[in-house]
């Protein structure tokens, strides 16, 4: 996704862009090999599907008129989601236009922006096709292109480019394409995590259930999360996370049994009886890893990293693909300025986006004891703020939807402390307490 959308950007800056991809691409919305998460369960965060209708006019449409699904209405009766043991309010949204939800799988997302990628005359595909090097001047100061070899016949040949943009995912070789060109490597942040994940793919009849996804995400006292997503055309994705190294269930009967001891009883009634389509998959990520080219010294003009490549998440938080639509705007929006200094430019500008989402998965994953990294004041303080908001949208419709507009990174973190919102979230907490049996007011004061 990063790459296409990346092309998309450069196709009204370029004359010509081309697509190398390893995998053989399908025609039509299909797993693939190249995209080893891609059966996993992918949630478009609304700042995503903004991105992706402004780069692709009517491409929501087309997505809700191929079997896609919409969550317009703010109806959160729609919208069964438990963060930290806080479940919403299952209420109406005050303002339903604010937070707009598409769903679908990921290949079917994919494949309707390669689809829409491919109708532009400038962009070309070159798939089937690893890139074995980079290539440049004499004095390494500019890349000017890249070695690739095909896999039918193993010939190299070289693709000449003015800029060439790295959208491999985590395997990237850039770093040690740097190295060879004498820039050495970016130092890497890191948080590992040890995330697994079994997701069985479904289809259930339409109106099955009232929700169109269901969320239990993982507790201090349970690394686990559980998860069904509704997709395009009857079809579901149910899946359980594990996290801090726990081995994930293999088959679907053995998926069900773990997620017994948390997840929605209703959900997990309904879709016991559903058909299956093929086995469990599953797919591990060792941590959360950020390499940090806005911190090198010097990079080569012509060359620049996106998406996994640069960043990649704990997939839990889904913010993968919105991340990389955020840095296809990032990149026409430097573009318009021209060439000159691009990467340090689109580092520099790409990384103040990458932070948000990097503290609020690295924060999120920290607030679990199974997880070892340092918590600073800062974090603690910020964590425990989170909290506050999410008691008070448990009982709170407008705090749910500020805290939603947040999480779908259509607004900064910041937010979250606006002189109203904030009284807003302490009149909800005093209420909860005022409501509370009187043997548990000591406690809930504790945090007042």
């Amino acid at each position: 996704m990063g790459g296409l959308l990346a092309a998309r950007v450069l196709a009204d800056s370029y004359d010509t862009v081309t697509v190398v991809e390893r995998d053989v691409l399908p025609d039509g919305p299909e797993p693939r090999r190249g995209v080893p998460q891609g059966r996993q369960p992918h949630l478009l965060l609304a700042r995503a599907a903004q991105i992706l209708e402004e780069l692709f006019p009517g491409f929501l449409d087309e997505l809700v008129a191929d079997g896609g699904l919409v969550w317009d209405d703010g109806d959160l009766s729609k919208f069964w989601v438990s963060f930290a043991g806080h479940r919403l309010v299952r209420d109406r949204l005050p303002d339903p236009a604010s937070v707009v939800n598409y769903y679908g799988s990921r290949p079917f997302l994919e494949g309707h922006v390669r689809r829409r990628l491919r109708g532009l005359a400038n962009v070309s595909v070159l798939d089937g096709h690893d890139v074995a090097g980079l290539t440049a001047t004499a004095d390494r100061r500019r890349v000017t292109g890249v070695r690739v070899v095909g896999h039918d016949d193993g010939n190299e040949t070289t693709l000449t480019a003015d800029l060439v943009v790295d959208a491999t995912g985590r395997g990237s070789r850039t770093p040690v394409f740097l190295e060879q060109l004498g820039y050495g490597r970016p130092r890497e942040d890191e948080l590992v995590v040890r995330v697994a994940y079994a997701s069985q793919p479904l289809r259930l009849p339409h109106d099955t259930l009232q929700e169109n996804l269901v969320a239990v995400c993982p507790e201090p006292d349970r690394p686990s999360i559980f998860a069904a997503f509704a997709c395009e055309n009857d079809t579901w994705l149910v899946a359980v996370g594990t996290m801090a190294g726990i081995e994930p269930p293999a088959t679907w009967p053995e998926l069900l049994d773990y997620a017994a001891g948390f997840a929605p009883a209703h959900v997990l009634a309904a879709v016991r009886d559903a058909e299956t389509i093929g086995g469990v998959n599953q797919h591990r990520l060792p941590s959360n890893r950020w390499r940090r080219y806005d911190k090198m010294a010097a990079t080569p003009d012509g060359l620049l990293v996106v998406g996994d490549a640069i960043c990649s998440f704990n997939p839990i938080y889904g913010q993968g693909m919105t991340v990389a639509a955020i840095e296809a705007g990032v990149l026409r929006d430097c573009l318009r300025s021209g060439e000159r200094d691009l990467p340090r430019r689109f580092f520099s500008a790409s990384a103040k986006k990458i932070r948000v989402a990097w503290q609020t998965a690295v924060g999120s994953d920290l607030t679990l004891p199974q997880v070892a990294g340092p918590r600073p004041l800062s974090m603690r303080i910020t964590n425990a703020w989170t909290e506050r908001v999410l008691t008070a949208s448990e009982t709170d419709a407008a705090v749910a939807q500020q805290f939603l507009r947040v999480v779908g990174m259509l607004d900064e973190p910041s937010a979250l402390l606006r002189p109203g919102f904030v009284l807003r979230v302490l009149k909800a907490g005093r209420r909860a307490v005022a409501e509370q049996p009187e043997d548990s007011v000591a406690v809930s004061q504790t945090w007042l």
